[in-house]
């Protein structure tokens, strides 16, 4: 009877879980119809772009597909006038890791300028960017840039703050090599609510750095 008894709850509980990501997910992806991009002609211009930070390379020491579809979005968008500024906001949690000064080096080798380059170091989530953006770059409109399921999560969460927030989706990665990182982020967008539910804080906010018009 006992084992029976905690059959039914742990299935009472698989159950809950997968409906709260059900739910979760399902209200990120529609607060973000009609605010997703992958071309540059039907994107409207906003003064501000915000790239999202990843790790250049996997684990295994191969480049993260990622990382560089990311890179070539903020180019494309950059070079086709839809963005004037681009805030990359990353890891840098230690020395010997910086995602933003990773990014600004290889998007200034494309050749855009380093003064329409701004550095956001402690985006160390995609909640702490949206808050940072708003605090420290007084931003209230921007360009999301990143895959498609990542902006879904930045607008979500930008809207929360008050900031009028659009996307230019990155290209994708397959789903069999994306797999792991589609997977954390089911968790990653009930992680969301949870945040906005017990008043989540950024882990550091800092001075203001101003943009120019």
């Amino acid at each position: 009877m006992k084992k029976r008894n905690m059959f039914i709850i742990v299935m009472l509980f698989l159950v809950a879980t997968l409906a709260i990501i059900y739910i979760c997910n399902n209200m990120i992806i529609n607060g973000a119809k009609g605010k997703l991009f992958s071309d540059t002609n039907a994107i409207p211009f906003n003064k501000v772009g915000m790239l999202l930070g990843t790790a250049k390379y996997l684990g295994s020491g191969i480049a993260n597909p990622y990382y560089t579809y990311r890179i070539e979005a903020t180019i494309k968008i950059i070079r086709d006038s839809k963005i004037k500024y681009v805030i990359i906001s990353g890891d840098n949690g230690h020395k010997e890791y910086n995602e933003p000064e990773m990014m600004r080096t290889d998007l200034m080798e494309a050749g855009i300028d380093s003064s329409n380059i701004f550095l956001d170091y402690a985006g160390f989530r995609t909640f702490d960017s949206m808050v940072r953006l708003k605090e420290i770059f007084g931003q209230e409109s921007v360009t999301v840039i990143s895959q498609q399921f990542h902006n879904e999560r930045a607008i979500y969460t930008a809207s929360k703050l008050g900031i009028r927030a659009i996307a230019f989706n990155a290209k994708d990665v397959s789903t069999t090599k994306g797999l792991k990182t589609q997977i954390r982020e089911k968790f990653a967008r009930v992680k969301v609510f949870i945040d906005f539910l017990i008043g989540t804080k950024p882990k550091f906010l800092g001075e203001k750095i101003i943009i120019p018009a």
